[in-house]
């Protein structure tokens, strides 16, 4: 199979699209043919290699130590092949023995958080990780829904405490995780308040945000306006900012941006100052969060942004695009190697 591989940390240069041995699935894997792929913020990480600094906050909020890439093989000098790509989406082409929800022939959407292998014709994902593809949406959309909308969904309703009527505004609403927030906040029942760009304002009400403020003209944290709900998908405010913009009892969450200590160690002091809570956490794929994402997809509740589409080859200049930090909702791949189509066109949000 074609596969983007990379053998040393560096810049997206170091990518090359070459043929690598097909994997076999596990026990509890489900090998899937590749039809769509999204972009993250954790693959242009993970490729120019990851700090201590940074692998001892991940450690501490996973409370467990950051997994590490899967090695797909070697080269010729013995160096070790790995493949990014944590958002899927594909047919299942074979199970392992133990798998029991998922059959060859099946549409299937999920991820492989920190450990790869996604962008790639080919790859290998934990049944646990998986769902059934929303029939009434494309491959590319599908890919686009994993991290970004789990990150949403479990920092919203599980680190946030979303309830109906709640004042919820998604600091850096044009994103990935921000253009789920913001829907996924309206399906709740909460009243959404976006921040983005001039640019980008159109798309937060096209949406469903109720309120949009351009963060290039209005700093929210001095408005006087109190949220019951902040989340931070591009966090980019101190704490102590953000902390003056939630109600008496309010929830600010960070979910993304900029990261510091301050986030993991100030966080927990100043939430024992009062009944305002500061909160961090990462996403965990599951099963059973990527089924109440699939149930919002098929009621349209939740529509996937998708700025642009690029074949799988030119991932090295996809994850360059994400590195310019102005793109609408998601990035995704595409890898058709049977020549079979979804049926269902991948929306075009490209400018």
């Amino acid at each position: 199979m074609k596969a983007i591989v990379y053998t040393r940390h560096g810049p997206p240069e170091v990518l090359r699209f070459q043929e690598v041995a097909t994997p076999a699935p596990a026990d509890h894997e489900v090998l899937i043919e590749l039809c769509a792929a999204s972009v993250n913020p954790l693959d242009r990480g993970v490729l120019g290699g990851v700090p201590a600094f940074a692998r001892l906050i991940v450690s501490l909020m996973f409370r467990a130590p950051m997994p590490k890439p899967k090695v797909f093989g070697f080269d010729s000098e013995g160096r070790p092949e790995r493949i990014l790509g944590s958002d899927i989406a594909g047919r299942v082409e074979a199970v392992g023995k133990q798998v029991t929800e998922f059959q060859p022939g099946d549409e299937v959407f999920g991820g492989n958080l920190f450990t790869g292998g996604g962008f790639a014709e080919y790859v290998c994902a934990d049944e646990a990780k998986l769902a059934r593809k929303p029939a009434n949406i494309s491959f590319e959309e599908a890919a686009a829904t994993p991290i970004a909308g789990i990150t949403a969904l479990q920092g919203l309703r599980d680190r946030g405490r979303i309830e109906r009527g709640h004042k919820v505004l998604v600091d850096g609403a044009s994103g990935g995780v921000g253009t789920f927030a913001v829907q996924i906040a309206k399906a709740f029942g909460a009243e959404a308040t976006a921040v983005c760009s001039t640019r980008n304002l159109d798309t937060a009400r096209s949406i469903g945000a109720d309120h949009a403020i351009d963060y290039t003209r209005e700093d929210f944290t001095k408005s006087g306006q109190r949220y019951d709900l902040i989340l931070g998908a591009n966090a980019y405010h101190s704490l102590f900012e953000y902390r003056r913009a939630l109600t008496p009892d309010g929830i600010f969450v960070w979910a993304g941006g900029k990261v510091s200590l301050a986030v993991l160690l100030l966080g927990p002091l100043l939430s024992l100052m009062g009944r305002k809570k500061i909160r961090t956490f990462l996403g965990k794929m599951n099963r059973e969060d990527l089924v109440f994402l699939k149930d919002l997809l098929e009621a349209g509740k939740v529509v996937p942004v998708i700025d642009r589409c690029y074949p799988l080859r030119d991932t090295a200049e996809a994850l360059r695009y994400l590195a310019e930090g102005h793109a609408r909702g998601k990035i995704v791949l595409t890898a058709e190697p049977s020549g079979k189509s979804s049926g269902v066109p991948a929306p075009s949000h490209s400018e």
